[in-house]
């Protein structure tokens, strides 16, 4: 089958061609960006469940090899770093988005491909490229099976797999048919199921962490000479059929690639919470920034939203960390009282305060079917503030602070790295970290 006719193919070559093809300087510097930011939400996940509880009972199967493991400092097998770095760089709910499809990249790809290239002592190079490649894969398939995909399956889980498998077998040095081979193989291993975060429990950061040890094993395995079925994205029963409502829009999918960059259009998190959230959060911010009026004044919010910001984050009665972050009502209730929503929103204190909790039943959410229409590629909120003295003020918040409309710069994105990782690390060597991530060659310990 032809490369034109099968996306597999297409996809694979594409990806192969990063490994000496031309790169732009504007494109490394997207890559770096998406490095800060990864590391921005890695450091604290990492000291946090369920990596820090995953690290000890997993420290048997590390393995040999030179990957490190953030969650306890030491080097192992790439696949083990994979699982636990990947997990932890979405604990914390900081980490990327590629908007039109849902897909948080940066978390299985960036974990498969920095734990390749500190096995094998590559560069700074080697590992931005396999950034770039992993993120083209993972982004593009994505946008195939969206939106449908995400009615009952957790793209970053499935399609987190792919990227992963991209930039590991990139890292490793395969050439358009092993790498075509490890992208199919990792097909049928994705996986990630949306009810895992509808509630309580810590399963939602183990999708990535497990797209990440799958994408890699897909790729040693390709390497290896293990073969996949060529049809496997597109085929009757293939991947897009199997978990979206077609055998998928490749068109769209496939549309303006050697030209457009996925790494280059990739929203950076501003609240550590559910994304679907963030139109809400920042349409409240512009309503205050006009009208100053604060907590005790409000009688009433309602957010109008598109479709997953009704079904996954209306949840007036959230109790734990995990449902907080996915909540509208509490988040709101959080910029409110705390006057942002970071890590200090979801510690147990601001969990059992009183103050917040009184305003979280003043908040509704509802389903706006002009905004459900326009979901995926916007992402928009529909506020309706009603104050005590009376007022009303409304609000269409258009799109979200971090999307490529209105993308944070590299300062504010050093601000979120310094303000996610001083806590742990301390200033001097988080200062040395960040600087590294800008600026080195050598790749990040």
């Amino acid at each position: 089958m032809s490369a034109t006719a099968n996306p597999l193919l297409t996809l694979a070559a594409h990806a192969a061609s990063w490994r000496d093809r031309p790169l732009p300087p504007a494109l490394e510097h997207h890559a770096r960006r998406a490095l800060v930011d990864w590391f921005a939400a890695l450091i604290p996940g990492a000291h946090q469940a369920p990596a820090s509880l995953m690290a000890p009972a997993l420290a048997a199967e590390r393995g040999e090899g030179g990957a490190l493991c953030y969650a306890d400092g030491k080097r192992g097998a790439p696949r083990h770093a994979a699982l636990l770095n990947a997990t932890a760089a979405h604990t914390v709910e900081f980490d990327d988005i590629h908007r039109d499809s849902g897909l948080h990249p940066g978390a299985p790809t960036i974990a498969a491909a920095l734990a390749v290239a500190q096995d094998r002592g590559l560069t700074m190079e080697h590992l931005l490229r396999g950034i770039i490649a992993g993120y083209e894969v993972g982004c593009r398939i994505a946008l195939a099976v969206q939106p449908s995909h995400y009615r009952y399956w957790h793209t970053t889980g499935t399609v987190g797999t792919f990227g992963a498998a991209a930039a590991g077998a990139l890292l490793l040095g395969a050439d358009a048919a092993q790498m075509g081979n490890a992208i199919a193989t990792a097909a049928t291993m994705a996986g990630g199921l949306q009810q895992a975060f509808r509630g309580a429990g810590m399963s939602k950061p183990l999708h990535p962490g497990h797209a990440a040890d799958a994408g890699l094993l897909a790729a040693r395995i390709a390497m290896a000479g293990v073969t996949g079925a060529p049809d496997v994205l597109h085929g009757p029963v293939g991947f897009a059929a199997a978990t979206s409502d077609s055998t998928g829009d490749w068109q769209r999918a496939l549309a303006g690639l050697d030209r457009d960059f996925a790494v280059a259009t990739i929203t950076f998190k501003n609240h550590g919470c559910c994304g679907h959230i963030f139109p809400a959060l920042d349409g409240l911010v512009a309503l205050r920034a006009a009208h100053g009026f604060g907590p005790d004044e409000i009688e009433s919010i309602h957010v109008g939203g598109y479709r997953a910001t009704k079904e996954l984050c209306d949840r007036p009665h959230a109790a734990t960390e995990q449902e907080a972050r996915f909540s509208a009502q509490y988040c709101v209730a959080a910029l409110l009282h705390l006057g942002g929503v970071r890590l200090a929103a979801f510690t147990p204190e601001a969990l059992a305060d009183p103050a917040l909790r009184a305003i979280m039943p003043k908040v509704s959410v509802s389903l706006a079917p002009d905004l459900a229409e326009a979901y995926p590629r916007r992402r928009a909120a529909h506020l309706r503030v009603a104050l005590r003295d009376g007022r009303v003020l409304k609000h269409t918040q258009p799109n979200r602070k971090g999307d490529p409309e209105d993308p944070l710069s590299d300062a504010e994105l050093s601000d979120k790295f310094r303000e996610l990782v001083v806590p742990v690390l301390g200033t001097g060597e988080a200062t040395a970290r960040l600087q590294t991530l800008w600026q080195g060659e050598a790749l990040p310990g």
